[in-house]
């Protein structure tokens, strides 16, 4: 793997052949073949796969934000799920996570729709989401933290513990929320509540890290 991270990569063709070798990569089959499975799946659509650039099956922790975003599809973007994409929300978040001394390869990127929408999941298709998320979490068993950004992956999160609590089983996880790493979750009139926002999400990425690290603190 390359071994610096840099913000927006995926623009650089030499990085994103490497991840298009790398598709299948032992660490990424078993979750890049359950994509190949539920892309279509009742009509649903289009996915994107897990970048290898990423920690796959080895993950240690498990990023969900709510559907892809345009930079994932094949053709206009990437057609990966990863930090390095070329769109703001993905920097912000490979520039956070590198701050917080998060390794992209300690991290699998997910979303509560994983299906290409581009807008907000209805309560149905957040269900859907589910029993995607539940089929991952059974990938993962290495998974020690579940960061939950934005309100779609909060809720999906919930869903999952009522419908599959079982998926959980006797592993220890630690749960952070927080706002969506997206310029939308700033979108409020008071200054003070915005950067409230900002705030929260580097603590949260922060805390993450701690987990990593062994000290565990919450935001």
């Amino acid at each position: 793997m390359l071994e610096e991270t840099m913000a927006r990569r995926m623009c650089e063709e030499a990085f994103r052949m490497e991840q298009e070798r790398g598709r299948y990569a032992p660490h990424v089959r078993p979750i890049n073949e359950m994509v190949d499975a539920l892309r279509e799946q009742d009509g649903r659509g289009w996915m994107p796969h897990v970048a290898p650039w990423h920690g796959g099956v080895e993950a240690r922790v498990l990023s969900i934000l709510r559907d892809p975003g345009p930079k994932t599809q094949e053709g206009v973007g990437s057609g990966f799920l990863c930090v390095e994409n070329d769109d703001p929300t993905a920097e912000l978040q490979a520039l956070i996570f590198e701050g917080a001394g998060i390794a992209p390869c300690d991290v699998t990127p997910w979303n509560a729709y994983p299906w290409y929408i581009n807008r907000s999941p209805k309560a149905a298709e957040l269900q859907a989401g589910v029993e995607a998320l539940n089929q991952l979490l059974e990938l993962m068993p290495k998974t020690e933290v579940v960061l939950l950004q934005g309100n779609e992956a909060q809720d999906v999160w919930r869903r999952l513990l009522k419908t599959h609590p079982a998926v959980i089983g006797d592993r220890t996880l630690q749960v952070v929320s927080t706002y969506h790493p997206g310029r939308q979750a700033l979108f409020v009139r008071d200054p003070e509540e915005r950067a409230r926002r900002a705030q929260h999400r580097m603590d949260s990425y922060q805390s993450v890290g701690d987990v990593l690290r062994g000290s565990g603190r919450q935001p």
